[in-house]
Order: C-alpha cells, then sequence, then structure tokens
C-alpha cells in the first residue's frame, strides 16, 4: 500500500513538472515579442538569402512591381469613375 501510494505522490509530481513545462512553453509561444520576431524572421528570410545574407532581388522586385501595380490600378479606377 505503501509503494502504491509513493508510486502515485511520485507520477502526480511527475505531471505537475509536464504540465507546467508545457505551460511555460504555451506561454512563450504566445507572447507577443515572440509572436513579431518570428514573422520579422519569417519575412526576412523571404527577401534575405540565410546562407549568403545577400538579398533575393527576384522576390523584391515581384513585390515591389506588385505595389506599383496595384497603385496603377487605383490611380486609372479614379480617373475613370470622375
Amino acid at each position: 500500500m505503501s509503494d502504491e501510494l509513493a508510486d502515485l505522490e511520485r507520477e502526480i509530481a511527475e505531471t505537475r513538472e509536464r504540465l507546467a513545462t508545457t505551460i511555460d512553453q504555451l506561454l512563450y509561444r504566445s507572447s507577443p515579442k515572440t509572436i513579431v520576431s518570428r514573422e520579422v524572421a519569417q519575412i526576412k528570410g523571404h527577401y534575405v538569402d540565410a546562407v549568403t545574407g545577400e538579398p533575393r532581388t527576384d522576390n523584391i522586385l515581384k513585390t515591389v512591381g506588385g505595389v506599383v501595380g496595384a497603385v496603377v490600378l487605383l490611380v486609372v479606377l479614379r480617373r475613370v469613375t470622375r
């Protein structure tokens, strides 16, 4: 009986420790600073080569082209609706 009680107490202590670790991980992952740094790293990874540190001009040009195209479309639509 005493061994069973000791085993049960040990299991409860281990479960508490796992839960505490899980909660700490969730708090870290959901922290606004962590989320922002993760998103910034993802965006940088899209525009800068991680190995060489060189800018990825193809992705930069695609983005610039999309922005310029959207601005031109808005200007044209605005002139047409006047």
